[in-house]
């Protein structure tokens, strides 16, 4: 564990990361916020399900806590941008304590903000196909190679 962990701090030291922020909302329409993914799960059960089984993001929180021992408090911010859902963005993971249901790596993290959505069920209010893209600015080339990353957009968690 510890191998992995200064390797991606090595490799985020050498990075910048770039975050995609949500689209703005446009007049008249409500700006969508990070719900959590428990909030998907009623409607998305078999794919909630498979995710928080298979997927390690769905628990990355668990090991965020284990190495903040370890790491300054900017060196841990920076992890929060991939490893917790809307960090820096509006109504995005802020703490463990205040936004808990955002400390994992969820559903939203993909598939962007998904207030509108869950309200409204109009599966236009958020993105629901993915491509290795959207994967880019996490998964990146450093990061594949410290982490032997595989896709899982067509593997069963999803």
């Amino acid at each position: 564990m510890g191998r992995r962990i200064s390797r991606c701090l090595l490799a985020a030291a050498s990075l910048t990361l770039t975050l995609t922020l949500p689209p703005a909302a446009t007049a008249g329409e409500p700006a969508a916020r990070y719900v959590g993914s428990q909030v998907c799960a009623p409607c998305h059960a078999g794919q909630h399900e498979r995710f928080m089984r298979y997927s390690k993001k769905a628990h990355s929180s668990k090991n965020l806590r284990l190495m903040a021992k370890g790491l300054s408090d900017q060196e841990l911010t920076s992890c929060y941008g991939c490893h917790t859902t809307g960090y820096g963005r509006p109504g995005g993971f802020t703490d463990f304590t205040a936004t808990p249901q955002l400390a994992d790596a969820g559903c939203e993290v993909c598939h962007g903000p998904g207030s509108v959505h869950a309200a409204s069920g109009d599966p236009a209010a958020i993105k629901g196909r993915l491509t290795l893209a959207d994967c880019e600015p996490c998964h990146n080339d450093p990061r594949v190679h410290s982490f032997g990353y595989k896709p899982l957009l067509n593997a069963g968690a999803h």
